[in-house]
Parts: C-alpha cells; sequence; structure tokens
C-alpha cells in the first residue's frame, strides 16, 4: 500500500503547466530518483509533496502520520550553532529518547566533530551535516534535492552506503549517473509537466525511455503527415463544404487542436568550442613542486608533464588542494620550491566552479557579446541571440539578468562564454554541478573531440571516465599518485596498493612477532637462527606461486573483458522480455565479479612477498 500518492497533480506559472496532471505512488521502501532536464520542475514537485507550495488542482494522499524531511539543494544561510545543534534541530516528535539516540547515531556518521561551528565548515562538510539533519528526524519518507553537489567522491561514496541502508523510503534529484546507478531502485521521469514511473534501474530505464522517444518522434511525424493532407484537403473549398464531409471537417479541427496543444520536449544543447591554433608539444612541467597553505601541505614535491592533447582529470577530498594545483600547472600560483615552466602559444579557457568570469550586473547577452551584436565561431559570424539559442536560452531569458538564472542555466551560460573565445587548454573546475545527463552526455562528446588539452576538477565519476585519460589523484599528506584511465582505473589500482599496503604490514608484525617470540625462546642461537630462516623462507614466493602470479595479470584482464561482454549482454533489449536469461546473466556476472575480486586480493598477496 502506498504511503504517499500523488493524483492529478498540476501547477501553472503562466503559460504551459510546470506540472501537468502528475500522478504517482511511493511505496515503503521505495528509492526513486527523480530525472528530468533542468527547469522541467523538479525541484518545485518536492515542495508541493512536502505541502511548501500549494498546487492549483490535485490531491497529495499520505498514509496517516507520514513523515516528511527535506534535504533541500542550496545551503541556508540562517543557520547557526554547532554541528550538534544543527542535527539535532532536525528531531522532533513524540519518543524523543528513541529519536535523540538515532540523530547521534546519524551524527557519528558524519565524520564532522560535534561541537565544531556549522559556519566554518566548508561547502561539502555543510551538505553532509544537512543531510545528517534530514535523516536524524527518522521520517517515513527523505526528500534529496542534488544530495551530492559540493561533496567530494569519498563523501558521495559515504552517502551512497547511508542512503542504501535506510529503511524509510527516499525520494531523490541527482544528476550524478553513478550515484543514481548504485542507490535508485526506480525512476520518476518529469518531462513537459508529466510524470512517468519507471520501474527499473537507471540503465535500464535510459533504453527504455529512449525506445519510447523515437516511437513517440514517429507517430508524431505521421500525424504531422496525415495533418498536412487534411489541410491540403480543407483548401479544396466546395469538396469540404459539402454535407456528407462535415464529419471530417470536425475531425481536422479536432486534429488542429491536438497539435497546437502538444508540448515540444525540450531540444538538447548545441554546442560547439571554438579551437585556436595548435599549443606547442609542451603546456607544462612541473619538477618537484610543494606548495602549503597556513602551514598544511598541500602538494609534496610534486613532478609532471602535460603534453598537448592530454585529458587530465583532477580528484582528491574535499579541500586537498585541486584547484591549487590547477593554477600551479597554469602559472596562476608560484610554488614554494620547485619549478613550473609553460609551453608555447598557451590559450587558455577557464571554467571555475565559483562562476567568477559571469558579470551579474549584465544581461545574458552583454556576458556573451561584450556589447556586440554577432560574435565569430570557428571563422563562421553567428549573431549572439542565435548563439545563445543553442545553449536553450529564449530571445526573452537572453536579455534578461543572470540573477534570474538557476544553478543549471547559470553553468550552460557560462560554457556559452568560455566556448566562445578561442584556446587550446580548457581548464574546468567543477563544470558537472547542476547540469543535466542530457548535457553532460554532450559536454563528454564535445570534449573527446577536442583537439586541444583538457584538465578538469569533478567528482562526477561517471563524467570522468567518459573524458580523461589520465587521473591526478592528490592523497595523504600532499602526495600526488599519477594512474593511467579513468576514475574507475584509479579506484582499482587505489584498492590493490591498499591491499598490498595491508598485507606489508601483516607480514611485518608477523615477523616483529617471530623475532620477539625467537628472542624469549630459551636463548638458543641455534633456535632462533632457525626462526629468522623460517620467517625468510616465509617471505619468498615458491615455484608454483610465481607462476601463479605471473599469469594473474592476463587472469584479470580476461575476467574483465567477460564482465564487460555480459553487462553488454544484459542490456539488450530482446533480454528484457526472457526472465531465465536475465535469471542466468546475472548469476554468471556475479560469479564473475567475485572471481576477479578474489583475484586482485591473490595478487595483492603475492606481490607483497
Amino acid at each position: 500500500m502506498p504511503i504517499l500518492s500523488a493524483q492529478n497533480i498540476t501547477l501553472r506559472f503562466g503559460g504551459p503547466p510546470l506540472l501537468d496532471n502528475v500522478t504517482f505512488d511511493v511505496e515503503p521502501g521505495d528509492r526513486i530518483c527523480l530525472v528530468g532536464r533542468n527547469g522541467e520542475g523538479k525541484s518545485t514537485l518536492l515542495k508541493v509533496l512536502t505541502g511548501e507550495m500549494e498546487a492549483n488542482s490535485g490531491d497529495i494522499i499520505k498514509k496517516s502520520g507520514l513523515k516528511i524531511t527535506r534535504m533541500i539543494q542550496e545551503i541556508p544561510a540562517h543557520l547557526e550553532g554547532t554541528v550538534r545543534d544543527v542535527v539535532m534541530s532536525g528531531v522532533g516528535g513524540t519518543d524523543a529518547a528513541v529519536r535523540n539516540s538515532h540523530a547521534e547515531a546519524i551524527l557519528g556518521k558524519t565524520g564532522i566533530p560535534a561541537d565544531a561551528s556549522f559556519d566554518s565548515l566548508s561547502g561539502g562538510q555543510k551538505r553532509r551535516v544537512l543531510f545528517a539533519r534530514a535523516v536524524a528526524g527518522d521520517p517515513d519518507l527523505l526528500l534529496l534535492d542534488e544530495p551530492t553537489n559540493h561533496l567530494d567522491i569519498p563523501a558521495i561514496q559515504w552517502l551512497e552506503g547511508i542512503v542504501t541502508r535506510l529503511e524509510c523510503a527516499v525520494l531523490f534529484v541527482s544528476h550524478d549517473r553513478t550515484f543514481v546507478r548504485r542507490t535508485a531502485t526506480r525512476i520518476l521521469e518529469l518531462d513537459r509537466g508529466r510524470v512517468r514511473s519507471w520501474d527499473f534501474p537507471y540503465d535500464k530505464f535510459v533504453q527504455f525511455r529512449d525506445q519510447a522517444l523515437a516511437e513517440e518522434e514517429k507517430a508524431n511525424a505521421l500525424f504531422d503527415k496525415r495533418l498536412a493532407e487534411e489541410e491540403v484537403w480543407i483548401r479544396k473549398g466546395i469538396q469540404a463544404r459539402r454535407t456528407r464531409n462535415e464529419g471530417r471537417v470536425r475531425a481536422l479541427i479536432k486534429m488542429r487542436e491536438e497539435r497546437a496543444a502538444r508540448r515540444t520536449r525540450t531540444g538538447n544543447v548545441n554546442m560547439q568550442i571554438t579551437e585556436a591554433d595548435r599549443s606547442g608539444r609542451l603546456v607544462a612541467r612541473l619538477t618537484d613542486v610543494s606548495y602549503s597553505y597556513d602551514g598544511a601541505p598541500l602538494l609534496n614535491r610534486f613532478s609532471t608533464e602535460v603534453s598537448r592533447g592530454d585529458r587530465i582529470g583532477i580528484v582528491g577530498p574535499n579541500g586537498s588542494g585541486k584547484t591549487t594545483l590547477l593554477r600551479l600547472i597554469l602559472g596562476e600560483l608560484q610554488p614554494d620550491t620547485g619549478e613550473v615552466r609553460l609551453g608555447t602559444n598557451l590559450q587558455i579557457a577557464y571554467f571555475d566552479q565559483m562562476r567568477s568570469r559571469l558579470r551579474e550586473d549584465k544581461s545574458l547577452v552583454e556576458n556573451i557579446g561584450d556589447g556586440q551584436a554577432y560574435i565569430t565561431l570557428n571563422g563562421v559570424k553567428r549573431h549572439v541571440l542565435s548563439y545563445l539559442q543553442d545553449f536553450l536560452f529564449s530571445a526573452e531569458r537572453a536579455r534578461g539578468p543572470i540573477s534570474a538564472l538557476s544553478g543549471g542555466e547559470r553553468n550552460r551560460l557560462l560554457l556559452a562564454c568560455l566556448f566562445s573565445h578561442p584556446s587550446n587548454v580548457l581548464v574546468l573546475d567543477e563544470p558537472t554541478n547542476d547540469l543535466d545527463m542530457e548535457t553532460l552526455d554532450l559536454l563528454a562528446e564535445l570534449l573527446a573531440d577536442y583537439k586541444g588539452t583538457v584538465l578538469t576538477v569533478s567528482h562526477d565519476r561517471a563524467f570522468l571516465d567518459s573524458v580523461v585519460t589520465s587521473i591526478l589523484a592528490i592523497e595523504d599528506g600532499g602526495n600526488v599518485f599519477e594512474a593511467t584511465g579513468g576514475y574507475t582505473d584509479y579506484e582499482n589500482n587505489r584498492k590493490v596498493r591498499e591491499k598490498e599496503k595491508a598485507n606489508a604490514a601483516r607480514i611485518a608484525e608477523e615477523r616483529a612477532n617471530s623475532q620477539k617470540s625467537g628472542a624469549l625462546s630459551n636463548g638458543s642461537g641455534a633456535e632462533s637462527a632457525t626462526n629468522q630462516a623460517n620467517v625468510a623462507k616465509k617471505r619468498k614466493r615458491s615455484y608454483n606461486e610465481e607462476r601463479e602470479y605471473a599469469a594473474l595479470p592476463e587472469k584479470i584482464e580476461k575476467l574483465e573483458a567477460e564482465i564487460a561482454e555480459i553487462q553488454t549482454e544484459l542490456a539488450k533489449p530482446e533480454v528484457y522480455t526472457d526472465a531465465n536469461r536475465i535469471i542466468e546473466l546475472q548469476k554468471s556476472l556475479s560469479d564473475h565479479e567475485s572471481e576477479l575480486e578474489k583475484a586482485y586480493e591473490r595478487y595483492g598477496e603475492l606481490d607483497a612477498l
């Protein structure tokens, strides 16, 4: 039985309704992702569910005593006090002792000192505290609006773990594809005012949605062709006015009304990058670079070389120095020690996460054109209004102030500014915040075709996997680890290194214990020597272990390829209708993943010997 039912919810602010007869149910334990393009009304729908905003018509039917809490997209400016004060402010209702215990438990999981001042926290830390406050209320239904914004990857993974273990129902808005894949069991799609429910995980939803959109486009084309034929007929005049054709005339009028009422799906952003002449082969070379902030080391003797055409992702916890590393590479900061050498003919376009390039006192047109009506893109002259329409801004919107834009619209405008100037080095600091999934896909494709160099800071793992070819990861103590491939490759490498480190520590401990045991024996030198020889023998791989160690990389590569093949097979539409085949493939996938994990673990053990 549903705990909440939205029935025929309609909300209009002028023009087409933002919510048009929206109907859906939320069941106990659901983990639902609400997806849709920027501006479709996702946040507004969450407000309607909580009663913060009243719909023009329709009903929200709730289970008796239903408790709803919501984590909003923005960080409130009015919150004061300690972390504990903020989290505990979410506790209410009866059974105070039980609720306080629940709140203390979630407070401890944030990893943030309870007595720390909320104002002193970073944006990512504040988001974790606000999430804890929403959960501390022990809700039946938890609403989350872009919960991963401003969180670093470890914090997002922490959030994934909490959300998947919650007993309450969760309805959330997110553009982080990896987060959605790992948490959502259902998808609600808000498109042109209507909500469609998909009882599938995200990847299967995408396939079915794309198929449904293709069928809709085909049906619309057939309808438009038939309408055009009827319009030709009606213009013949005398035949259309005959009595026996009155039914056909009424049908044509109905077709006209139906066509006028059709809401066209919002188009995709049409982006292109204005490319400058090629830079030199060397973009930047860092040699033994160290940098500290307030006495704390951010980078420790780091050396690397950035070459033309590289696509580098920079990752690390919040506050680890990712933006600082970018500025050092670009020569905007001087290192405490070491040397930074820049290449020749660099034309840099910089997307900064604070959007400081946007001039708040100017309109969108003025931000793009600098007072000019036309701009030149790759040798082609374009009117500024036409160019902004490529980024889904209407003429009316383009002439309006920036202050009226949402977060996603501001990011689209900044991309429009960025791409209108020639560049051969693109620097993107958190470009994915607030962008919808379709725009992220297009941005990734655009960067893949870009002939220059790309440096990007991002916490979006799917975006990094699709864009970058190497990772610079800022780890403990300001050490930077370089990994080839995308974020998933770095994560797998990190797991292997952690296992190797743990195995080395275990072996060292066993050796120390063995030596200690030998020293406490009856003092026989021969026995002590024997113990030491046993330890040395224990640390050396046997002949069979050497063969196993040499064969493991090939085995791991084969398993990964087989897993990819199974995942491709699972994604085929014809498999969806074959339940037995799905079960067979899922079991095979689980077995292969388990075997791969054991192979990685065994490789780490043997490598440490």
